[in-house]
């Protein structure tokens, strides 16, 4: 009963997390998008700084932006951080679920570093809020008043943390981590500055009082930082899906790739949206980056190289392999604590089943190493290169 109650939740937050992103990386890309293309008009009201015209369901939405505020303050305002808010909730509600409460499966790996679940369940919690207090520290000191050095060192520091993580827990774990590490800065920022700073404009123009300009430069910053950080964040967040993205001696290195590709990407968009031209260029570096993704990827797990294989073995070892290290879960009736259901419907139980499902063994097993979960049945690497050895050899019976 409690694994399903589990897998339940896992549902629910999952998808509450996802419809809450939706909503949440939308209206920042629609509002960069609104802010780049709005023009001035000769028939504007008072103090307003641009305007623009957009069809959208049926009807014409004229929007106008006013830099500080109109004359008269709205009875209402519609204000942006809910979605913000509960992205964030969910997302952390998951990573308790799925990687701290179950540490031993997919946070560490005795052979990153050997830590128990509570301690690796533990280390990962406090780098959250460490590591986001770094950023806020830079961003509030004189560094945060030189954006393009503050972009370059942050963008060190994330693939130092990166590279630190890859040290400490699975390859899934310290992906998943450096994914939520981002996602607690992007709401963050939303949280302790874009939106307190934003009532306090509020609460002076209702006052009388001039409001401070900083709060407004301070907000678009931390604004700006979110819409380059989106596109690697959910390239992060998909990647446990991936084994040959996640499972990889150079899973650091791809994110270090990505971390500069989505800036990339999102400087095409914002450039084509402020009418400065159409960097194509932008495309290009993208398409190399991805390249060099795909190319580190098919690298493989190390000690799996094909110069190193042993002569192909006979499929009954290979068998013995897998049913040894996989079938106590990958079974129709698992014997491992805790696992009631064989992951994913994967049964690896039989023969038969182990021929049919060769792919996906290779894929998690030989070219990364995904599988098993923290190498927690504890397959060796001579185990390893006999699956691989297998493989090249065309997968003999």
């Amino acid at each position: 009963m409690l694994t399903v109650l589990t897998e339940w939740l896992n549902v629910i937050f999952r998808w509450l997390h996802v419809t809450a992103a939706m909503a949440w990386i939308g209206s920042s890309f629609y509002f960069m998008h609104l802010d780049y293309t709005l023009k001035p008009g000769a028939n504007l009201p008072s103090r307003a700084d641009g305007e623009t015209w957009q069809v959208h369901g049926g009807g014409f939405y004229q929007i106008v932006k006013y830099l500080v505020a109109p004359a008269r303050m709205p009875d209402e305002l519609t204000w942006f951080k809910w979605e913000a808010y509960t992205t964030w909730l969910s997302g952390f509600a998951l990573l308790v679920l799925v990687y701290y409460l179950e540490a031993d499966l997919f946070l560490i790996d005795p052979s990153v570093l050997n830590i128990t679940p509570l301690t690796g369940a533990a280390i990962a919690f406090a780098s959250l809020a460490l590591l986001w207090l770094i950023y806020e520290l830079a961003c509030r000191s004189p560094l945060g008043r030189h954006e393009v050095t503050l972009a370059l060192i942050g963008y060190v520091f994330l693939v130092g943390v990166t590279y630190a993580f890859t040290h400490v827990f699975s390859g899934r774990g310290a992906l998943n981590q450096i994914g939520a590490l981002i996602g607690t800065i992007m709401v963050a920022n939303v949280f302790l500055i874009i939106i307190p700073n934003q009532k306090k404009v509020v609460a002076d123009l209702i006052a009388g009082r001039t409001p401070d300009p900083r709060l407004g430069a301070q907000g678009k910053q931390r604004s700006v930082h979110n819409n380059y950080l989106t596109l690697p964040v959910i390239f992060l967040m998909l990647s446990n899906h991936y084994p040959l993205v996640y499972a990889t001696r150079f899973n650091w290195l791809i994110v270090a790739i990505v971390l500069a590709i989505g800036p990339v990407i999102r400087h095409f968009f914002n450039s084509r949206h402020q009418g400065k031209g159409n960097p194509w260029w932008t495309w290009v570096v993208a398409a190399a980056g991805l390249g060099a993704i795909a190319w580190l990827t098919a690298t493989g797990a190390p000690g799996t190289n094909v110069g190193s294989l042993p002569p192909s073995p006979k499929f009954a070892q290979v068998a013995q392999i897998v049913m040894t290290r996989c079938s106590m879960c990958h079974a129709s009736n698992p014997v491992w604590a805790g696992i009631d259901f064989a992951p994913d419907g994967v049964l690896l139980d039989r023969p038969d089943r182990i021929l049919a499902r060769a792919r996906l063994i290779d894929l998690n097993a030989v070219r990364s190493h995904a599988m098993p979960p923290g190498n927690i049945t504890e397959m060796t690497q001579a185990e390893r290169r006999l699956l691989a050895a297998w493989f090249a050899a065309g997968k003999p019976m």
